[in-house]
């Protein structure tokens, strides 16, 4: 009634064509080649960060000075499996866990 029966009789006969796999392919494209840039620009240097991040925490040792997330600058005087202990002032000692620290700071750093 609303449908013309011209086009009702075209329709299937369109779509069982298949279409043209070219087109497919050309519509595809952008998307995929929209994830690979974002795998280069935003995924893989983070992936290298954390690597690099994690290989600083593991060679943490005794007597090296570290500044953490929240802005502590200390030296180590204990390690332990997932904790240390920085000495922040004379006399007075820290536990924080290892993946609070941030950076590793040259010898002399912490007065």
């Amino acid at each position: 009634m609303f449908i013309s029966s011209a086009f009702a009789q075209t329709a299937p006969a369109a779509a069982a064509g298949g279409g043209d796999m070219m087109s497919t392919l050309t519509g595809m494209l952008p998307l995929v080649l929209m994830f690979v840039v974002l795998y280069f620009v935003m995924i893989r240097p983070q992936m290298k960060r954390q690597k690099e991040h994690r290989a600083m925490i593991e060679a943490i040792a005794k007597g090296d000075e570290v500044a953490t997330a929240g802005g502590i600058v200390g030296k180590v005087t204990r390690l332990s499996e997932g904790f240390l202990h920085i000495e922040i002032a004379s006399g007075v000692e820290v536990q924080l866990q290892r993946s609070a620290v941030v950076q590793v700071l040259p010898k002399g750093s912490v007065k």
